[in-house]
């Protein structure tokens, strides 16, 4: 693994929490060498893991959107900011940078960028991990809805691990490190890709 992707709120949110762990996580990428690829911001916990990432010695990519970039929104401290056209474009760069994906507390922008990486999984489309992480229990209720998915019979139990959560940066990291590829995937058994 030599990049994690990790998508987190442009907002700092209310818990002070919340930041201390995005601070905690980029010191955790950087302690290990890797690099950290995010949304390209300056502000909320995106500007927080950034910057402690940063501090650390770590190469920091930013993905971008011009529009956001025209709000004056991006890192300017990056090692790499790169602007493009969309929020789709963004999604599949950040995709294709990463071998790895941490998500930190966010609003619907967090949340859609981590079921989007958890629905190309699921479709085979890639085989990198997924990590949710939290100390207090954010997530909960995605999990439970995750749960209820299965116990409906709208994702099979062997999907239901594709998401990972962690209580730590460093549990994260670890779950990332060890992350394997289920062999089925939606559609095809993975050698059929």
């Amino acid at each position: 693994m030599r990049r994690v992707c990790v998508f987190c709120g442009a907002a700092p949110g209310r818990d002070p929490r919340h930041a201390e762990l995005a601070r905690a996580l980029g010191r955790a990428i950087a302690a290990r060498g890797l690099g950290l690829v995010y949304g390209g911001g300056k502000v909320g916990l995106m500007g927080i893991v950034a910057d402690a990432a940063l501090e650390g010695g770590a190469e920091v990519i930013g993905v971008i959107p011009d529009a956001l970039m025209d709000r004056e929104l991006g890192h300017g401290g990056c090692t790499e900011l790169r602007v493009v056209p969309s929020m789709h474009v963004r999604k599949q760069e950040m995709s294709e940078l990463s071998d790895g994906f941490v998500v930190l507390p966010g609003g619907i922008g967090t949340l859609e960028e981590a079921v989007e990486i958890q629905s190309w999984a699921q479709l085979g489309i890639h085989g990198k991990g997924l990590v949710f992480l939290d100390e207090d229990g954010y997530w909960d209720p995605y999990f439970a809805l995750i749960e209820r998915m299965a116990e409906g019979a709208f994702l099979r139990a062997e999907y239901v691990g594709l998401a990972l959560r962690a209580h730590s940066p460093e549990k994260a990291l670890d779950a990332l490190a060890d992350w394997r590829p289920p062999e089925l995937t939606r559609w095809m058994v993975r050698t059929e890709a």
